[in-house]
């Protein structure tokens, strides 16, 4: 979620600066364009202004404003041709004035001609037509005629007798122009860092709440009923979200717990009279006639399989209710020790109880809660493991965490059926033969999330069911989940 405010925030950010940015360089380099043309305009106002009278200035023309011809004229236009070329050779700039039939009175370089096509004989057709260039087509760095014409007609008496032209390389307009675009651009660059920053700022303010809500989510979800959320940053209406989810977290407690409790005060209600029910059906069997030791025996099996239920209901409400205190334990011991209790009842059904683990493993658990749940994995993996097979109860030290898997060799589940082993009640169809009340795994699961652990599922190779039951290794990860 937070990539993806991010990715938004800056596309905006993105799409704002090139709004803003590409105008700007645009302007920039429309404005240093301008700029070489005033200086163009100015320059060929100067030869304009010096040029003599109309025509090919001879003996026989005079200047502006001089109603005769005087001597000096040629000397004029003299002058007017080196001034020409010193422009030429000072500012690399091509420049000519030319009569109306395209004639030079004075080029510099020599022989340089009237463009005959493109933009500079365009812009000589405008100057014959009086008109000056004010806006030539925009010279871009990646422009392919890398040179800038100006025109300027030269005005005798209302009659356009000359052209001045210039043709100014754009190799100088085009490194300012560059220069220029790269100020903007490493502003833009400076401008979408700080956006960066700003995001990550904004981005982590907003979800902050959003991901302490999650991680309360899913500890409520996996049994860890006691998460709240800390209601202290982020936006007023992601305050008052986390406080409507403790309030709703608090009414499912208190719900749960009142469930909880029906169900054990009726567990414990009904043993009584189960129990004189079935003490009752024992002396009624000692009454009846020969012949109706089946119809007993049957419901025999059925009060004791329905007092298995009740016990399992009032051990999972005990279970829930527990607050158990992890403590440091070594769990090698406490394993051998279970399996050294169950080793009796492995051997009456030719089941091989096989185990591997380190000498030691120190970790942090309830050792009573624990134990249970290794009783209940422990009596489901016999249950299900033919005789002539082995149950492996292997014990791994993570880094972290201590792990205890037990593996049996049994049909094991499909994946649709591991996704809801160790729900209340339920049993895999294909095993509804097999005692049991569907409540020992989810015993088993509550009392591991009560000390801080957790109890999982998996497939085992080529066949079989893991239980892989885990405890933190170290006090600091105890009640890290909550």
């Amino acid at each position: 979620m937070q990539n993806r405010l991010l990715g938004i925030l800056l596309s905006l950010m993105a799409c704002v600066l090139a709004a803003l940015g590409l105008p700007l360089a645009a302007a920039v380099a429309a404005a240093e364009q301008s700029r070489v043309v005033v200086d163009r305009i100015d320059d060929i106002a100067r030869f304009a202004q010096d040029l003599p009278t109309q025509g090919r200035p001879g003996t026989d023309t005079a200047v502006k404003g001089d109603t005769q011809p005087v001597a000096g004229d040629t000397t004029r236009l003299h002058v007017l041709a080196i001034e020409a070329a010193r422009y030429h050779d000072l500012y690399g700039v091509r420049v000519g004035i030319f009569q109306r039939d395209g004639t030079a009175v004075a080029a510099a370089p020599e022989g340089w001609t009237v463009p005959r096509t493109g933009v500079g004989a365009q812009a000589f057709q405008e100057a014959l037509d009086g008109r000056r260039s004010h806006n030539p087509p925009q010279v871009w760095p990646w422009t392919p005629d890398r040179t800038l014409t100006v025109a300027l007609p030269v005005v005798r008496d209302g009659d356009v007798v000359a052209v001045v032209i210039t043709e100014s390389p754009t190799g100088p307009m085009r490194s300012r122009v560059l220069h220029r675009w790269l100020w903007i651009g490493a502003g833009e660059v400076l401008a979408m860092i700080v956006a960066v920053l700003l995001a990550l700022r904004l981005t982590g303010w907003v979800l902050r709440p959003v991901r302490t809500l999650d991680r309360a989510t899913h500890d409520i979800a996996t049994g860890r009923l006691n998460a709240r959320v800390a209601a202290s940053g982020g936006p007023p209406e992601l305050r008052r979200l986390a406080h409507s989810f403790n309030d709703m977290a608090d009414n499912v407690v208190l719900a749960i717990d009142q469930q909880r409790a029906f169900v054990a005060d009726a567990s414990h209600q009904l043993r009584n009279p189960l129990a004189a029910l079935l003490l009752r059906v024992e002396l009624l069997g000692l009454e009846l006639p020969d012949g109706h030791q089946d119809e007993i025996g049957a419901v025999r099996e059925e009060g004791a399989r329905l007092a298995r239920v009740l016990d399992d209901l009032l051990g999972l409400a005990t279970a829930e209710h527990a607050r158990p205190e992890p403590e440091p334990v070594d769990l090698t011991a406490l394993v051998l020790a279970r399996l050294d209790a169950w080793r009796p009842v492995a051997n009456q059904r030719a089941i091989e109880l096989a185990w591997d683990g380190p000498a030691l493993a120190h970790c942090w658990a309830d050792p009573i809660g624990f134990g249970s749940a290794l009783d209940a994995v422990l009596d489901n993996a016999l249950k299900f493991t033919p005789s002539g097979c082995r149950v492996a109860v292997a014990v791994v030290l993570g880094r972290k965490e201590v792990t205890v898997s037990v593996t049996d060799s049994g049909p094991g589940l499909t994946e649709d059926e591991l996704a809801r082993i160790g729900d209340r009640f339920w049993r895999s169809p294909r095993h509804q033969n097999v005692d049991g009340s569907g409540l020992g795994l989810s015993i088993a699961r509550t009392l591991m999330l009560a000390g801080d652990g957790s109890l999982d599922f998996a497939p085992a190779e080529p066949n079989g069911l893991t239980v892989v039951l885990t405890v933190p290794r170290n006090r600091s990860r105890v009640g890290a989940a909550g």
